[in-house]
């Protein structure tokens, strides 16, 4: 069982059900609305969780009821949350989700307490860093406490995999410098290399390109394509599988979170744990929420 550590951010979603996206200006009725966890870093430890991960986090809620709902939510599935910082000033991270009958969505976020994460409340958590097989982080919390995460990775030896989202243009070249694993989607990978994904030759580019940065291995995520991945001279796309989506909401979340708990440090089964991970992402898109779509490893097996 590997152990995960993940450094992130931590929201309440209220989803919103429409038949189709508004068009500016216009006024539509909604078919449904529900509260749930999420929050991209939230959204895979629990995957990770789920799929059988001794799994901890590191982040940042406000001292307020969505705080308590959502330390509540990250017990029942046994993560960790002795790192969480409680940020009394702060409001709870809150995302919003109109999703239409396509499963397509669209996202609003209020960072909140997420990004009143700081590099000594990562600090706190060394030792649980240093006994970690593979630590996680994203940009929806503070750059600061990720690097600060991946340079106690670095120290100890252990693995890091950065998810680039959302994405950022400039991201800082001593960070890609700790990340052993790059985990982005087709829209991130043209924002940090330049480059427009359109087939597998230009796949093979960004991920040439990326590996100049320092990145050891690369996997990019591509929906219902699946996920390409190149590392230590080897490349390939592993295939989705094919279902109906309904709400999209947190695949990438759970494909990273799922990989996470199998992967092995050394990439010796990473088509494995890419097909693994492709298998979870595949259920989650088939049920509404982030949180409650994700599957567990009985599921998967």
């Amino acid at each position: 069982m590997n152990k995960v550590t993940v450094i992130g951010s931590l929201n309440v979603d209220t989803t919103i059900k429409v038949k189709a996206m508004p068009k500016p200006g216009e006024t539509l009725h909604a078919k449904e609305v529900f509260n749930a966890g999420g929050g991209k870093g939230a959204n895979q430890a629990i995957a990770a969780a789920r799929s059988g991960a001794d799994t901890h986090f590191i982040g940042a809620l406000g001292n307020d009821s969505n705080g308590q709902y959502m330390q509540e939510l990250m017990r029942k599935d046994s993560v960790n949350i002795s790192p969480i910082a409680i940020k009394s000033k702060e409001r709870t991270g809150e995302a919003y989700i109109v999703v239409d009958e396509a499963g397509e969505n669209s996202i609003m976020v209020y960072a909140g307490a997420n990004m009143a994460l700081t590099p000594q409340d990562v600090q706190v958590s060394e030792q649980v860093i240093k006994a970690s097989d593979w630590v996680i982080s994203q940009f929806e919390s503070t750059t600061t406490a990720t690097e600060k995460g991946f340079e106690l990775a670095k120290q100890h030896g252990v693995k890091t995999i950065l998810n680039p989202a959302p994405a950022l243009e400039n991201i800082s070249a001593d960070l890609l410098a700790k990340t052993d694993v790059l985990i982005p989607n087709e829209t991130e990978t043209e924002i940090i290399t330049g480059i427009k994904i359109s087939d597998e030759a230009s796949l093979k580019q960004a991920t040439d390109k990326l590996h100049q940065l320092g990145v050891e291995a690369i996997i990019i995520t591509l929906g219902s394509k699946g996920a390409y991945y190149d590392v230590l001279g080897q490349s390939g796309l592993v295939d989705a599988f094919k279902v109906k989506a309904v709400d999209t909401t947190g695949a990438g979340d759970t494909f990273i979170g799922a990989l996470s708990s199998v992967l092995k440090t050394d990439f010796s089964n990473i088509e494995e744990a890419i097909r693994y991970g492709n298998k979870a992402s595949s259920l989650a898109v088939q049920q509404f929420g982030a949180q409650p779509s994700i599957p567990y490893k009985e599921q998967l097996n």
